[in-house]
């Protein structure tokens, strides 16, 4: 078993699957793709939006019904799109697992890439270039913390197109 993390910034589309399984082809072993997709915590979201809201005030909230209940709408949106991810790469006959996390993404990574013992870790999000410019974004993190191969492909862009 060829086990491969794959960190994703929100749904995979046709193009990403397929770019993703094309770069395991060839190999004798059966692939597996631990999906993992992080969400906001929903704390953290209305604790940003209120403070906007209250122009630059922090606002505590204290309905714990509120804070469940977006939080449930979070996760709810981020297991439909990981679903969907899944479906996809299963489609192509591959082995899937998936997780939503609220931690930092990057722990969330390594410690996926642990415990399931993966070969490589990719990471396929949108450009961020100042981010990347700056060394602050996932992959370059990722690359800091992890023994193992690390990837990072452009969501949504074909492989020519992310060529230097």
């Amino acid at each position: 078993m060829y086990d491969v993390a794959l960190l994703i910034e929100r749904q995979l589309t046709d193009l990403d699957a397929d770019q993703v399984v094309a770069l395991h082809e060839g190999l004798d072993d059966t692939i597996r793709y631990h999906l993992l997709l992080p969400v906001d915590s929903s704390a953290t979201i209305l604790a940003s939006s209120m403070s906007a809201l209250g122009g630059g005030q922090i606002v505590t909230i204290a309905d714990a019904d509120v804070i469940a209940d977006v939080q449930h709408e979070l996760s709810s949106a981020g297991q439909a799109e990981l679903d969907a991810s899944a479906t996809l790469l299963t489609a192509r006959g591959q082995q899937v697992t998936t997780a939503l996390t609220e931690d930092d993404p990057i722990d969330a990574l390594a410690e996926l890439v642990a415990r399931t013992s993966s070969s490589e870790a990719i990471i396929l999000t949108e450009s961020h270039v100042v981010r990347e410019f700056l060394h602050l974004d996932w992959t370059s993190r990722a690359k800091r913390k992890l023994d193992v191969p690390t990837l990072h492909l452009l969501e949504h862009v074909p492989f020519s197109a992310q060529a230097p």
